[in-house]
C-alpha cells in the first residue's frame, strides 16, 4: 500500500507535466460584442428583377409603305405629338386636297341653294298677299308655293352633301395620318428600324416584329422583381424598398411598392413567385438609369430599431451560438431566444447580454464547444 501510495505521488505529476507541456495551444478567433441596433425584417426578390419604364411604345406604322422620312435620330428627346416618321404620302394627299376642294364647292352650292330658298319664300309671301286682293290667279300661287318647296329642299339637300363632303374629307385626313408616326408621350427614342427608301410593314397580330421607333419616357421608372410567394404574402402596397444594381454595386436607391401582382407565377414549379413592381423614389439625378438593367429590391416589412441583436451567420443549428467566458478563456455553446430576423442581423430576446463575446466565423478549425481561445476582439457592427 505504501509503494502504491509512493508510486501514484510520483506519477500523477509526471502525468500533469506532461498534460501541461503537451496540452492543445488556445485558438486565437474574432471575438464580436454583443450590441443593440436596427433589425428589419425584409422580403427580396428571388431572381434578378429588371428595370423598366412606366411608359414605353414599341410604335409600329398601322398600314405598310415605304419611308420617306425620318425626322429624329436615336437618343433624342421628343415632346408628345412630336412627328417621327412620314411614309410616302403624295396619294392620300391629292385625295385630301381633293376633298377639301369638294367640300368647299358644296358649301358654295349651299349658299346658291338656301339664297335661292330664301327668295322663293319672299316671292310667295308677296304673291299671298296679292292674292287676297284677287290680284294673282290660283294657278301662279300654286306654282309659286311649289317653287318655294322646291328651293327649301334643295337648301337643305345642300346641307346634306356639306356633311358627306366633311366626312369624305374626315377619311381621307385620317388615312393620310395613318402615314405618320407621332409620339403619343415625351420621352426619349431608344431604337428606330428603318431608313428612307426602305419599305415598312405593320405588325400582325401575335406575331412579334421590330417596331418602326421604340419611345420609352424614363421620367418615369421602376424595378419589377419576382418575390417568393411565402414572403409575397406579407407585402402591401405602400411600403418602402431599397433598390440596388449590378452597374452600380454599393449604391442603395430608395424605393416605393406600388403594385402586388395578382396571380402566381409558374415559371419555376419548384419556388412559386409573385411578380412586385418597386417604384424609385425619388429618381436619383446624379445616376443615369437605363432601361434593362438588372436590379434587387429589398421591401421593408417591419423595423425594430434598438434591439439587442448579433449578426445571422453567428448563429449555429439549434438557435445556439459559441459565447466566450472570460473566466475559463473558452467557448461555451448557449441556446438563445430569437426574435425578427433577416440574413445580417438576427434580434435576441432571451440568452445573451449587451457587451456579451460571440464567435461569428463559424469555419475556424477548433473553435468548438469547449474549446479554449484567445480572444481577437473586433469592433461592434
Amino acid at each position: 500500500m505504501k509503494r502504491t501510495l509512493i508510486l501514484l505521488s510520483i506519477a500523477l505529476p509526471v502525468a500533469a507535466g506532461s498534460w501541461y507541456f503537451t496540452r492543445p495551444d488556445p485558438i486565437t478567433v474574432p471575438l464580436t460584442p454583443i450590441d443593440t441596433g436596427l433589425v428589419e425584417v425584409i422580403a427580396a426578390n428571388s431572381r434578378a428583377g429588371t428595370i423598366r419604364a412606366c411608359d414605353r411604345s414599341r410604335l409600329s406604322m398601322p398600314q405598310g409603305g415605304r419611308v420617306d422620312a425620318l425626322y429624329v435620330d436615336e437618343g433624342e428627346r421628343v415632346k408628345t405629338g412630336q412627328l417621327l416618321l412620314r411614309l410616302h404620302d403624295d396619294e392620300q394627299q391629292a385625295l385630301v386636297a381633293q376633298a377639301d376642294a369638294n367640300l368647299k364647292a358644296a358649301r358654295l352650292e349651299q349658299t346658291r341653294a338656301c339664297t335661292q330658298a330664301e327668295f322663293s319664300r319672299r316671292e310667295l309671301k308677296r304673291s299671298q298677299s296679292l292674292a287676297e286682293r284677287n290680284l294673282v290667279s290660283a294657278e301662279q300661287l300654286d306654282r309659286l308655293a311649289n317653287d318655294a318647296r322646291l328651293s327649301a329642299i334643295g337648301c337643305e339637300q345642300a346641307g346634306v352633301a356639306i356633311e358627306q363632303a366633311e366626312a369624305q374629307l374626315a377619311l381621307y385626313s385620317a388615312q393620310l395620318d395613318k402615314m405618320q408616326l407621332r409620339a403619343p408621350f415625351a420621352g426619349i427614342v431608344a431604337e428606330i428600324n428603318g431608313e428612307p427608301g426602305e419599305y415598312t410593314t405593320p405588325s400582325p397580330p401575335g406575331v412579334a416584329t421590330p417596331p418602326a421607333v421604340d419611345l420609352i419616357d424614363d421620367s418615369c421608372l421602376y424595378v419589377r422583381a419576382p418575390i417568393d410567394e411565402v414572403e409575397a404574402a406579407q407585402l402591401k402596397p405602400g411600403q418602402q424598398a431599397r433598390i440596388t444594381l449590378d452597374a452600380f454595386r454599393g449604391d442603395r436607391f430608395s424605393g416605393t411598392l406600388k403594385r402586388i401582382a395578382p396571380f402566381v407565377s409558374e415559371l419555376e414549379k419548384q419556388a412559386r413567385t409573385v411578380d412586385v413592381d418597386v417604384y424609385f423614389d425619388p429618381i436619383p439625378e446624379s445616376t443615369q438609369l437605363l432601361v434593362g438593367y438588372s436590379a434587387d429590391v429589398e421591401v421593408i416589412i417591419e423595423r425594430h430599431d434598438n434591439v439587442l441583436r448579433i449578426p445571422t451567420e453567428a448563429l449555429l443549428e439549434g438557435n445556439a451560438v459559441l459565447r466566450f467566458n472570460p473566466d475559463s478563456s473558452t467557448l461555451e455553446r448557449v441556446t438563445v431566444d430569437t426574435g425578427p430576423a433577416n440574413w445580417s442581423w438576427t434580434s435576441i430576446k432571451a440568452g445573451l447580454s449587451a457587451g456579451d463575446l460571440i464567435l461569428t466565423r463559424l469555419d475556424i478549425d477548433g473553435a468548438v464547444d469547449g474549446a479554449a481561445v484567445t480572444p481577437q476582439t473586433a469592433a461592434p457592427q
